[in-house]
């Protein structure tokens, strides 16, 4: 809410808005609703999955062929086929679209039905939707705040606004005293629910206008850019488009110039070459890898809710994480504690006799709760308090054991201007104990000499190492005396001082450590004061020396520029607005980054979107956080983010091995082609067969590959760059050995079944060259999906591909030999000399690539034994 416009501010009279008056608001100001972004037709989402590079010569190919099938009588398999792929495709991509925007729909969901107004000097329940600008809201313990304004009379007020500030600690709010200066105390938030007190606030504005509409509306605004993956894909399409359209030119008119061959036939090699150009099992491969991800990301309890994003995390070179729940635990705890009889505080574990009885006079001034339902923690009360008790329970203690000594006998409730609360108990000589526990500056104590000196000393010393401080005294007083708080909270004794905080995960230490050796940077983006988030950033080992801790107020200070050229120094980031998180992640993004944010709070979501992983709480997080996140962590733990970076290197890993797969075929397929056009041979292989390869026998084992396990190395790489070239690291190399095995030993194929088994006829040719491609490509998969030599051992460690790739082979020989298959797909019978030429085809490609393994391994070992010596 923008202060500015409070200066402004016409308060509202008691009796509140007369009824016309709120209904011409309402005309004026409009719905108190958030509102979505306008959602493309259903014909703009089926273009936009058609618009890539291999679909668009996927179309065209559909287009060419059915023109082919209705004006020159050609048959419909080319265009059923070519166009079953494209529907699948698009299909796939529309599901994934609509399963990824739910995040405003939560945020619509939490708008109230109804609330409490006064119009008409009446108090009256409307529809939420209808609060209007003026409108005076009365609130109290349990309802939800309907729209954003100020207070302006409260008693003992407190707003959990966790939903906007990712913060589980209750704030406490006072009244309005004048329309300047104003604070955030004095102001409610839509969205936020009241845990305790009464109050009446005047409604400044409603909808989109409200905080919470400034996060639905950067929602609306913020878009996803595409996965690095996304993009090297779809450079791999252009460049095979590329070669396909220059191959495709070339072939049309030398099938005219040198061949005199006609229009239809020469169109026909046209087709042929667009459906060689293009891996058409490529997309569903990519897709059935991630979603083989997402089932084992979700054993270790990171659940995708965005496939696409199972490679993108394994390629992050950042993790923003939240404070709050994500690298702490999210329980308040007492971790030290200090008695005037000890010198030095001491951890919250060690108690001596001192400490017990601290221990004591906090069991006995709390109201808190902690029970254990079906295996799950609930609780209830204030998360300082949940501390005592925790601390109670750790000790074997509980605060019935020590009323049953001492039962309480009446409560002065915490106040938000005493910043006390105490509570009177019987004891069993018959006078009464007066516990008051507070803020150490409020607790009204009678010091002795230097005690008070020490206290001070020890209070400082817990504030800088983060930890927020309880003091506590008690007085004993004779029976019968007149419960007269006033009075009785005066000349206390002082029992000692407890520092509370929210301690990190164990596990996030070691998680944050395995990070960076693979060449991640973490960093915490919190709304948390700096102090606190600098001693636990220090902690964990996530803040190194030389790096820079940035408040939200700095940061806003920044420009675009100068945030830029921190921003890699910067480890910690707190006292942040939803719109500096998305700054923090755009500006790493604009590094070249692939950025990771995690969070649970509606103000975290409009980061998350933004984003290239954004990874939502599963137990705390709300519902809008996981809605617009890409993967949901059930266990909220940082560790499990690390299990996820593992696997989706993994999936990456795969994903490059089935591109290296299909597409140095597809080379090999267009070299081909062109190769045998040049020499005068004509087409050497028909479209229907050149799907065959591309779709069953590529496709079915390529499936497989997905199943592959990780290099054990993975985790010791740094990150893929968004910029590095999908055949960087050999992939580009073993790309152009096999694609120029494959060419020339088909050319050679095709040119002894044509020419010496046959008497110069091509589908002899054709149905060799038809094998050795099919077989041998499938082979040639083992030599792929290891990058190690091949052994017994890692033959079998797939057995799914090793059934898959034996069907399959089963299935190609059935068709080239039965009659009625044959003719289908325009092959014939062999004769033996032929089918012994295929049957040493097959293994000659996997043999070359096998030696350039064991190659390129022996000149890497007698490299590091140079570099040794």
């Amino acid at each position: 809410m923008k202060r500015k416009e409070m200066t402004n501010l016409e308060l509202t009279a008691h009796q509140g808005l007369t009824g016309q008056a709120a209904k011409e608001r309402l005309a004026q100001y409009g719905s108190n609703q958030l509102v979505a972004a306008k959602k493309a037709s259903i014909w703009r989402q089926i273009w936009r999955h058609l618009a890539d590079v291999s679909s668009l010569v996927l179309l065209f190919a559909v287009l060419l062929a059915s023109y082919m099938a209705i004006f020159q009588g050609g048959g419909w398999t080319k265009s059923i086929v070519i166009g079953s792929i494209l529907v699948i495709n698009v299909i796939i991509g529309m599901y994934q679209e609509a399963s990824a925007e739910k995040a405003l729909a939560a945020l619509q969901s939490m708008s109230l039905p109804t609330t409490t107004v006064r119009r008409d000097d009446v108090a009256q329940t409307i529809e939420a939707k209808n609060v209007v600008p003026g409108d005076l809201v009365l609130l109290k313990a349990g309802d939800q705040v309907p729209a954003d304004g100020v207070i302006l009379s409260s008693t003992n007020l407190a707003v959990d606004e966790a939903v906007l500030t990712g913060e589980s600690v209750p704030v406490e709010k006072t009244a309005l005293p004048a329309l300047t200066d104003l604070k955030d105390e004095q102001l409610v938030y839509s969205g936020t629910a009241v845990t305790a007190g009464t109050a009446v606030a005047q409604v400044v504005t409603t909808g989109m206008a409200t905080e919470l509409g400034q996060i639905a509306g950067l929602l609306n605004k913020t878009k996803k850019r595409a996965t690095p993956l996304q993009g090297r894909l779809n450079r791999l399409s252009g460049w095979l488009t590329a070669f396909a359209v220059l191959g495709g030119l070339a072939i049309f008119a030398l099938s005219i110039w040198m061949q005199n061959q006609g229009l239809a036939d020469s169109l026909m090699i046209g087709i042929s070459l667009a459906v060689a150009a293009v891996p058409e099992t490529l997309p569903i491969i990519v897709t059935i890898s991630l979603a083989h991800g997402v089932k084992r990301m979700a054993k270790r309890n990171a659940i995708m809710r965005r496939v696409n994003a199972v490679e993108t995390i394994g390629g992050v070179d950042v993790i923003a994480s939240d404070k709050t729940g994500t690298l702490t635990q999210n329980k308040m705890t007492i971790t030290h504690y200090w008695a005037p009889q000890n010198s030095t505080a001491l951890p919250a574990e060690e108690l001596n006799h001192a400490g017990r009885e601290l221990l004591r006079y906090l069991g006995l001034a709390t109201n808190a709760e902690i029970q254990t339902v079906a295996g799950e923690e609930q609780t209830t009360g204030d998360p300082t308090e949940l501390a005592i008790v925790r601390w109670l329970t750790s000790n074997g203690a509980s605060r019935q054991m020590f009323e049953a000594t001492a039962p309480r006998l009446a409560e002065d409730p915490f106040d938000s201007t005493k910043k006390t609360m105490a509570t009177l108990h019987q004891l069993k000589d018959g006078r009464r104990l007066v516990i008051v526990k507070g803020a150490f500056d409020r607790l009204p104590v009678d010091w002795q000499p230097g005690e008070l000196a020490r206290a001070k000393r020890v209070h400082d010393d817990f504030g800088r190492d983060a930890l927020r401080v309880l003091a506590v005294g008690y007085k004993v007083v004779p029976a019968g005396k007149r419960v007269d708080w006033a009075e009785l909270t005066q000349q206390l004794t002082f029992a000692g001082l407890v520092g509370i905080i929210d301690p990190p995960r164990p596990e996030v230490i070691p998680a944050i450590r395995e990070a960076k050796a693979a060449g991640i940077k973490p960093i915490m983006i919190t709304g948390d004061h700096m102090v606190t988030a600098e001693a636990i950033a220090k902690e964990i080992g996530l803040l190194e020396p030389g790096q820079l801790v940035m408040s939200g107020d700095e940061l806003r200070t920044l420009t675009d520029e100068e945030l830029a050229a921190r921003i890699e120094q910067t480890a910690v980031y707190a006292r942040v607005s939803p719109t500096d998180k998305i700054r923090i992640v755009q500006a790493w993004q604009q590094t070249g980054a692939t950025v990771a944010m995690t969070g649970d709070g509606v103000n975290d979501a409009p980061a998350l979107k933004a984003a290239d992983v954004g990874i939502a709480m599963g137990i705390t997080g709300t519902e809008v956080s996981k809605s617009a996140a890409d993967m949901v962590l059930t266990d909220d733990n940082f560790a499990t983010i690390i299990s996820a970076v593992r696997e989706g290197r993994t999936v990456y890993q795969n994903i490059l091995k089935a591109v290296e797969f299909l597409v140095g075929v597809n080379f090999a397929q267009i070299f081909l082609m062109v190769g045998t056009v040049l020499m005068g041979w004509g087409a050497p292989l028909l479209a229907e067969q050149l799907l065959l390869i591309n779709v069953l026998a590529d496709g079915i084992p390529g499936f497989y590959l997905s199943r592959e396990p990780g290099e054990k190395a993975a985790m010791q790489q740094a990150p893929v760059a968004n910029d590095e070239s999908l055949f960087s690291r050999g992939l580009g190399g073993r790309l152009v050995t096999r694609a120029v095995t494959f060419t020339l030993l088909t050319l050679g194929a095709y040119g002894l079944g044509r020419f010496v088994f046959s008497a110069d006829q091509p589908a002899v040719g054709m149905t060799v060259t038809f094998l050795i491609l099919a077989i041998g490509s499938m082979i040639d998969i083992y030599a792929i999906k290891d990058r190690q030599p091949l052994t017994w051992r890692s033959l079998k460690r797939n057995p799914r591909l090793n059934r898959a790739l034996l069907g399959t082979i089963g299935l190609l020989i059935v068709i080239a030999m039965v009659p009625g298959l044959q003719g289908l797909f325009g092959l014939v019978t062999l004769p033996v000399s032929a089918w012994i030429l295929v049957v040493i085809g097959v293994f000659i490609p996997t043999g070359v690539l096998e030696l350039k393994k064991r190659l390129a391994l022996r000149n890497g070992r007698q490299l590091s034994q140079l570099l040794e010596d």
